[in-house]
């Protein structure tokens, strides 16, 4: 539905403005951050720009922002059809509200509340830590939509790619990047968001990993990268914390073994190993992919009372991110 409202209105605007890519220009994203392990927790060094959402798709201003008398706007047009909550485009003056005008001060709005991730491999201990915090005033949980992945209108697409993952990767992530997309730019109802995973991780550690196994052939892999790196110029996708739940890929096996996934069956050490070294490149180690937020790391590999302790002593410092921005 996004992207048939997408293209009808891209095409009256085009037809109004003349033709263009919305994808175009080169486009920035977040610089990288690396996080340093310091005893059970540590956070990684930060940019004067910490949210990927906020970079600007340099596009020709009447493509996005026609006269109202001639296209309709984007956010109109969207809102009519049920679509994307926010669009960010190569305007960065005032937005209009939703009445109209006067303009909202989007970054004071965006300071009332924060979005924060937790990443880790399979078994990692994130449905834990969300079942944790889920219990605090004034937060909202978004679960990974797994239960989505396993029924598409009778299909399982996440069964599919365990069993044959070069047939069905490319189908599977793309409908885990629809499905994430969804959950960053639902309304946000609560102070704190919690979300299990993000859209990110979908691009830099599953995707890529499809990719390095030679189980999806490039076409594949840079058509899923052309539509993730138009959504991060375009749609806010920010994040303002990434709590990274660090576990060995053993540990993660042994989990493994204890859970009742009929689709995990078929998961191999070998394959966590490879998420695992992904996970670490790209919020550990730093370097090779953009960071979207700073990055919380706590590590993951004891007991599930020990784990509630260490959420626990970390309940500031995941809670309330705003904070750790300006080092406190």
């Amino acid at each position: 539905m996004l992207l048939r409202s997408l293209r009808c209105w891209a095409a009256q605007a085009l037809r109004r403005g003349g033709t263009g890519s919305p994808a175009s220009g080169p486009g920035t994203r977040g610089a990288q951050r690396r996080a340093w392990p310091l005893g059970n927790a540590s956070f990684g060094s930060m940019s004067s720009d910490p949210r990927l959402g906020s970079q600007r798709l340099p596009v020709s201003l009447p493509a996005l922002w026609p006269e109202p008398e001639t296209t309709p706007s984007l956010r109109d047009f969207l809102r009519g059809r049920g679509g994307a909550r926010a669009i960010v485009g190569s305007y960065s003056g005032p937005q209009p509200a939703a009445n109209g005008w006067p303009p909202v001060d989007r970054e004071n709005e965006k300071e009332k509340k924060s979005v924060i991730c937790v990443e880790g491999n399979i078994a990692s201990g994130k449905t834990t830590c969300l079942e944790f915090f889920s219990k605090t005033t004034g937060i909202e949980v978004l679960q990974e939509p797994v239960p989505k992945w396993r029924n598409v209108r009778g299909h399982n697409p996440l069964g599919l790619l365990y069993r044959d993952a070069c047939r069905w990767g490319f189908t599977l992530q793309t409908y885990v990047q629809l499905t994430m997309l969804d959950h960053h730019t639902r309304p946000q109802t609560s102070p704190v968001r919690l979300m299990e995973r993000s859209i990110h991780s979908a691009r830099y550690v599953f995707v890529e990993n499809l990719y390095r196994s030679g189980k999806m052939p490039e076409v594949d892999y840079v058509i899923l990268a052309e539509w993730f790196d138009w959504i991060v110029r375009n749609i806010d996708v920010s994040i303002d914390l990434i709590v990274y739940l660090r576990t060995t890929p053993e540990t993660c096996y042994q989990r493994l073994q204890m859970r009742c996934r009929e689709e995990e069956t078929v998961i191999s050490l070998e394959y966590l190993d490879a998420l695992h070294r992904l996970y670490e490149e790209w919020l550990f180690k730093g370097g090779l992919f953009p960071v979207a937020a700073p990055v919380l790391v706590i590590e993951a590999d004891h007991d599930r009372k020990k784990m509630l302790e260490l959420f626990e002593q970390n309940r500031d410092r995941i809670l309330t991110p705003e904070n750790q921005k300006h080092g406190s």
